[in-house]
């Protein structure tokens, strides 16, 4: 179906890597969503494998050639490995700042009309401290890094898509090994 008859269509380059992008008939300067002289880059909604005029989380951040592409690939690449560090880090932080430990134990029934003594273990942390307000600090880092990540998903670039989960694989492979496994030894059901 031909639609270069739509404002914008003709100066399109055909030699993009992009796909087409659809622009409204009844869009005018007036009633422009893009920058001051109403050139609007069309995000897709389709993967695709392309370098050319992927913008990149920022409006001045276009990538145009092969090796911009690669140095966006090993950098988000990276992005995504820290944060699957950073989440790591954040709970062997957590679990070192813990205070004020309780043992409570209650009574529960056991075999043959026996009582049993269940232990529990109450951890605690407390607010106005230095490891809640790193931890603070650190959950803000990490909330504005998936928002990133995300939205460079939402790029369809399959390059970047790619490196996305490549990066998140590799950082879970590297740092979640490290991850304690806490087994309850008084816990029946396993």
């Amino acid at each position: 179906m031909d639609h270069s008859h739509h404002t914008g269509m003709n100066n399109m380059d055909h030699n993009s890597t992009m796909p087409p992008s659809h622009h409204h008939p009844t869009t005018s300067a007036s009633h422009s969503h893009g920058g001051e002289h109403g050139n609007m880059m069309m995000m897709p909604m389709t993967f695709y494998f392309g370098f050319k005029n992927v913008e990149l989380l920022f409006s001045g951040l276009v990538i145009n050639t092969a090796g911009e592409m690669a140095g966006a690939f090993v950098a988000v690449f990276l992005l995504a490995m820290f944060y699957e560090g950073l989440k790591i880090a954040r709970e062997s932080l957590l679990r070192k700042s813990q205070v004020s430990i309780r043992y409570n134990s209650m009574p529960v029934p056991g075999p043959n009309g026996t009582i049993l003594m269940e232990t529990h273990k109450t951890v605690g942390q407390q607010m106005l401290s230095f490891p809640h307000l790193l931890q603070t600090v650190l959950h803000i880092i990490q909330v504005v890094i998936s928002y990133f990540l995300m939205l460079i998903f939402m790029t369809y670039n399959g390059y970047l898509c790619i490196a996305v989960a490549a990066g998140a694989g590799m950082g879970y492979f590297l740092f979640s090994w490290k991850k304690a496994v806490v087994v309850d030894i008084t816990e029946h059901c396993h």
